[in-house]
């Protein structure tokens, strides 16, 4: 066949959120001729391996929690047979892939053309596609944008290290394990231990210190590692691994933690690692095209995500700062007014961005930390507001029943701005959204305390702290 050749405006290097959102919007709202390519399946990390199925099997942890605790509200609940964990994944990719088509057919909707193939950058502003059929296609472009995300780390110096799946494993898993452990003590780690947990495995948690989310608010990271022993997960502290090894269906993990410094072992059905994420860079070309990247890998760039070669750009998870969907498609858009839209000073602004981990129960944050308002203000300049309690929905429950509820806000100045909030406790996913309007605006405490408090909610005691 005869080689393909192909120009256009905007050459847009990944099908993921950010990918999807920059192309989009260069095409259909400026003209721009654009094209994606994407060697995976539309949508990213986030669609396919991340967020939403990551929240659709949340969700179905919630109810099976809502099942067992309707009891203390009069109900008789009998499970007439156990959780059916392979027709609950049918349904969840069937799910996912509606959702596939549906970034396809925007993306023919908004005349973005869509090649499935893997890129090779050969230029600053040429690349060459893997096509399907297995021929090549050799696209220039004014402009190229890199968003490849990323992809989960296994460590390689753990003997049998790779018996273990990692969090893409976790969607493809057929079965539920019934005895699994997770070796990370990130995000990731966190939601999946609470969603293996709740739906009933015996749920294993390896982390290198005394609790997980190390890089939240110590509020947030004492409760939640509190609240998971009282549900039951088993959690491994200053733990380290030396070896895995397998036998049939039996993967037998060997390691130390603080109560087996010596050494102990388990016998799993699963071991997942969430231990990191690297960027999806390895045969992309980025020396070609003389991209710089730091150790990791991540491709550097600017507030404005220029690399350090003309009309050669990068945003999301391959830059590997605040690796959050909705980050990723508020930059790319910015930079798609930018360079289409005649808007210079379009760019994201990283400040304030609020996330929620979907752990059980949800923990919510936006701004800083205690100790990161500290350093940046002085601790003198720093007013923290605390309040801990019992949630209305656990009122009819017997006390070893009840989860917890802890809000923080950190304040700063003698207007006492409020610079951190967080939360963790039912509800906070959908809470956080309203209260980060506020932090982005740089409310204060008494706009804060000006607010009429909606009763009977949790959320009222964020306006009414003292």
């Amino acid at each position: 066949m005869a080689p393909i050749n192909k120009e256009c405006d905007y050459l847009v290097i990944g099908g993921g959120s950010g990918g999807l959102a920059s192309a989009r919007r260069a095409s259909a709202m400026y003209g721009a001729k654009s094209i994606a390519i994407e060697s995976n399946r539309l949508g990213g990390t986030c669609v396919n391996v991340g967020c939403v199925p990551k929240k659709i099997t949340w969700n179905a942890a919630f109810v099976n929690e809502t099942i067992s605790e309707a009891k203390a509200y009069g109900f008789s609940v009998q499970h007439t047979a156990p959780f059916d964990w392979t027709k609950f994944v049918e349904k969840r990719d069937a799910y996912v892939r509606m959702l596939n088509g549906i970034h396809e057919k925007n993306l023919h909707n908004d005349k973005v053309e869509y090649i499935h193939g893997r890129a090779h950058l050969t230029s600053p502003n040429t690349a060459t596609v893997d096509l399907e059929d297995g021929t090549k296609a050799t696209i220039n472009a004014k402009k190229i944008l890199i968003v490849t995300g990323g992809h989960p780390t296994i460590p390689q110096d753990i003997p049998g290290s790779e018996y273990g799946i990692t969090s893409d494993g976790f969607f493809e898993l057929k079965k539920q394990p019934k005895k699994v452990a997770l070796v990370g003590a990130g995000y990731i780690a966190v939601e999946l231990a609470g969603m293996f947990n709740a739906l009933g495995s015996e749920t294993h948690l390896f982390i290198r210190h005394d609790t997980f989310l190390r890089t939240f608010d110590p509020m947030i990271q004492e409760k939640i590692t509190a609240e998971y022993e009282r549900q039951g997960i088993i959690i491994h502290k200053q733990s380290s691994q030396q070896k895995v090894e397998k036998s049939g269906d039996t993967l037998t993990m060997h390691y130390k933690d603080a109560k087996s410094p010596d050494g102990g072992k388990l016998d799993l059905d699963c071991l997942l690692w969430a231990i990191g994420r690297s960027p999806e860079v390895e045969d992309l070309g980025l020396d070609k095209a003389g991209v710089k990247q730091t150790e990791k890998g991540h491709v550097i760039v600017d507030d404005f995500q220029n690399t350090n070669v003309a009309n050669v750009y990068a945003l999301g998870d391959v830059c590997g700062k605040a690796e959050l969907t909705p980050v990723a498609i508020a930059a790319g858009r910015r930079l798609s007014d930018r360079l289409f839209g005649g808007k210079p000073d379009a760019k994201l602004d990283y400040n304030n961005i609020p996330s929620v981990v979907f752990a059980h129960p949800e923990v919510g944050t936006v701004g800083l930390t205690e100790p990161q308002a500290k350093e940046q203000y002085g601790e003198a300049n720093i007013k923290v507001y605390n309040t801990s309690f019992t949630a209305m929905y656990y009122g009819m429950m017997e006390q070893e029943e009840k989860g917890p509820t802890s809000y923080k806000l950190v304040c700063a100045g003698p207007d006492e701005k409020v610079v951190g909030l967080h939360i963790l406790g039912l509800g906070s996913g959908e809470m956080l959204q309203g209260f980060g309007v506020a932090v982005k605006m740089g409310a204060t405490k008494k706009d804060f305390d000006s607010v009429v408090a909606i009763h009977p909610t949790s959320a009222e005691e964020l306006v009414t702290l003292k």
